[in-house]
């Protein structure tokens, strides 16, 4: 579903330096069904990974492929729901208007997309708030919002950045009920989240990344058991520590 092989991407130069590579010969698959968490620190090139695999960006070595194809062709992005980190959304519209302009976008007829803006509406929490202007949103509410235009065209790969971004300990569980929902589905999802309690209990594999390399892929218990942790949060400190003795070592 999804495949990086040997990826490397690195930014414009600084003024009198050159700046690190944002990532750094990274490799990994995302087979259909699976659930892959990205963690990492601010900087680890998390949100690099993913303007990639939405071809926002290109990388300088390697290759992305998405449902087998380059990332780059676009004959499956009606099959991906992203969700981005922050909304942005026009000020002056509602939620309706945007879920009428993204079902049409998507090529979705008119009644499915009516439809299915309904349901996602309820179950999101958002009915009540449907023709109210987007910019009277709290920040739970537009992520939210988000998860609803994101989620319309019933996609088979979701990409989601920080979904648990603004929102409370309600609505995390409501995004953490429709997350598992989704995964009983059978739908592909890879997230980024700080919130490494959650991705805990919502992912099947684990990327850690640190300054753009990869530290460690797999299963979350073996990430427990390799750094002998009871948490996630415990074994993702351990293994930053313990990179950063070994890299001071050297």
């Amino acid at each position: 579903m999804i495949c990086f092989d040997n990826i490397t991407k690195s930014y414009t130069k600084d003024l009198f330096h050159n700046r690190p590579p944002a990532l750094q010969n990274v490799s990994f698959t995302l087979n259909q069904g699976q659930t892959l968490g990205l963690i990492g620190a601010n900087g680890a090139g998390k949100s690099t990974s993913i303007r990639l695999m939405m071809d926002f960006i290109r990388p300088d070595k390697g290759t992305i492929h998405l449902f087998g194809p380059p990332a780059s062709d676009l004959s499956h992005r009606n099959q991906i729901g992203y969700l981005p980190e922050t909304a942005s959304f026009p000020a002056n519209l509602t939620i309706l208007d945007l879920l009428r302009f993204t079902g049409t976008t998507c090529g979705l007829p008119p009644k499915t997309s009516k439809e299915r803006g309904e349901q996602l509406l309820q179950e999101l929490g958002l009915w009540e708030a449907r023709r109210k202007r987007l910019s009277t949103y709290s920040k739970g509410m537009q992520q939210r919002a988000n998860f609803v235009l994101a989620l319309l065209n019933d996609p088979q790969l979701l990409i989601l950045d920080e979904p648990m971004s603004g929102l409370d300990p309600l609505g995390r569980g409501q995004i953490i009920n429709l997350i598992h929902g989704l995964k009983a589905q059978g739908k592909t999802i890879l997230f980024c989240s700080h919130i490494l309690d959650d991705v805990d209990r919502l992912v099947d594999q684990l990327l850690v990344l640190h300054k753009g390399r990869t530290l460690f892929i797999g299963a979350p218990s073996t990430l427990l058991a390799a750094e002998n942790a009871s948490s996630i949060e415990t074994a993702f400190l351990s293994l930053i520590n313990r990179h950063l003795g070994e890299h001071h070592a050297a």
